[in-house]
């Protein structure tokens, strides 16, 4: 089966954005609060659960991505990727680094680790593993761990050039204000889609953040501003 894709997404219509929502308060972002709510709170309710695998054809198959924040002197920053256009799926799409479990992994972290370093080279040695987000499960039927690391500074990228164009970082400030949050929809293969994107003008061009990535981003919001 082949699967349906969104074309030009930036282009869909921005049905809101959530400016009247507040931003995280610079205390939550700190490393040592990220930590503490991750502990805090081992069962919750996300606000973006995913698609469910609606447009695949195949069992469902684990994965799971690193959500990697730089500890930089003027804040965090959140590491991001963009994949090369060549790509059958997520060509050029903003993504966390990750993939498939595979079953050597031992378990998500394993997986999110491995990943990290095979696609942009960043070794585990200057990641702590702060904890886990909520499972997303995308279109293509995959179930995706979100393993949330604090990366110390100092680090040299090596990007896999088949996979990965190029590697930014975001503050992380920026991310979780909603007042850069828009809502999109649009039809396509008889049916409406919803998603989420995040625009970030960066200094030499402007990243689409949307779908999965811009989701998990949406309830790591969540977590830090829940009660």
């Amino acid at each position: 089966m082949n699967r349906p894709a969104i074309t030009q997404p930036q282009l869909a219509p921005v049905t809101g954005i959530d400016a009247h929502l507040p931003a995280v308060p610079p205390e939550s972002l700190t490393a040592e609060a990220i930590r503490a709510r991750l502990a805090a709170l081992s069962a919750w309710t996300p606000e973006f659960a995913g698609d469910g695998g609606r447009f695949a054809d195949r069992e469902p198959a684990g994965a799971a991505v690193l959500v990697p924040l730089v500890q930089r002197d003027e804040g965090l920053t959140l590491l991001l990727t963009r994949r090369t256009d060549h790509l059958r799926d997520h060509a050029g799409q903003i993504s966390f680094p990750g993939g498939r479990v595979e079953p050597e992994d031992d378990g998500p972290v394993a997986t999110a680790l491995r990943e990290t370093e095979e696609e942009i080279g960043l070794s585990r040695s200057h990641i702590e593993v702060l904890g886990q987000l909520p499972v997303y499960s995308t279109v293509t039927a995959f179930q995706v761990t979100p393993v949330v690391g604090l990366v110390e500074p100092g680090f040299t990228l090596t990007l896999d050039s088949f996979e990965v164009a190029e590697a930014f970082e975001v503050p992380l400030a920026f991310l979780m204000d909603p007042a850069h949050h828009r809502h999109h929809r649009v039809e396509f293969a008889d049916a409406e889609r919803r998603f989420l994107s995040m625009p970030w003008p960066g200094p030499e061009r402007e990243y689409f953040i949307w779908g999965a990535t811009a989701a998990m981003l949406r309830n790591l919001y969540r977590l830090l501003m829940a009660a």
